[in-house]
């Protein structure tokens, strides 16, 4: 049966974390759907996790790799969606642990003219260590109170896991954050993302995914915000690979794509 959304998960040389991550996509209620592996140039320790993930999950594995050139995520990305064979695409990265009900809800909110922004919830070190294979598929990994009795503080954003129906539909609502393109859970469809030409390859770390949902909505699309509704926890790591002139240069190419209105890139999947 022809699958109905493909998953496309960044990842590079964090073979727990990602294996974490497919055991969360292993859990799904909504069970239609491909993964593709977007990884930046991982040595064989992502490969043999795959190799080995391929044994135990229900859905289909496309591994997508190029060589370690540097932090090369754009370039990955653009080749991952080339890959998928479907007509809506989730993108979110190997560090984000999906709750049971996340891909059903990507499906039950998308819609034509839109793309669907998301959030996470974020976890500390101790907790992304502590979590296994069986506090993901028991859903235990999602319940505050489980949470709580192992060091998560009382806080707002505590919403994220506890909202449904309702008071979920409220917070997507009243949120006064922007509903914008999140590489760790957004989505959208395949040929729209196509008519922007994918993601500009010139981009780094830094405001990329942001980039690229911003030319989407200069291409006419509105975006949806489903926070409260598609839940996954963030697992904690370093982030040595972020340079301050990354950061400069991804800032310039934005203004750009605002003052001009850009809605296509020329360094993106088309040369």
């Amino acid at each position: 049966m022809k699958k109905d959304i493909s998953v496309i998960i960044s990842t590079y040389n964090s073979p727990e974390w990602l294996a974490k991550v497919l055991y969360g996509y292993n859990a799904q209620t909504f069970r239609n759907f491909e993964v593709i592996i977007a990884d930046d140039g991982s040595d064989e320790r992502t490969k043999k996790c795959i190799e080995e993930m391929q044994k135990e999950v229900f859905f289909p594995i496309t591994h997508v790799w190029h060589e370690d050139n540097g932090f090369q995520k754009t370039i990955i990305l653009n080749k991952a969606i080339l890959a998928t064979t479907t007509d809506y695409i989730l993108m979110t990265d190997g560090d984000c642990v999906p709750r049971e009900d996340f891909v059903e809800h990507h499906v039950k909110h998308r819609e034509e003219g839109y793309f669907l922004s998301g959030g996470y919830f974020k976890l500390p070190m101790h907790l992304s260590q502590q979590i296994t294979k069986e506090d993901i598929y028991s859903g235990r990994c999602f319940d505050i109170n489980w949470l709580r009795r192992n060091g998560i503080k009382i806080s707002f954003k505590n919403n994220k896991l506890i909202a449904n129906g309702l008071k979920s539909w409220f917070l997507n609502f009243t949120t006064p954050t922007t509903p914008s393109w999140n590489g760790h859970n957004a989505s959208g469809w395949k040929n729209d993302f196509l008519e922007v030409n994918g993601f500009d390859e010139r981009m780094q770390y830094g405001g990329e995914d942001r980039e690229f949902g911003e030319r989407l909505v200069n291409n006419g699309l509105k975006s949806k915000q489903i926070r409260y509704s598609t839940v996954c926890i963030h697992l904690d790591h370093a982030r040595g690979y972020v340079k301050p002139e990354m950061i400069q240069r991804n800032l310039q190419i934005r203004k750009e794509t605002k003052e001009q209105k850009k809605k296509w890139t020329e360094f993106g999947i088309k040369k």
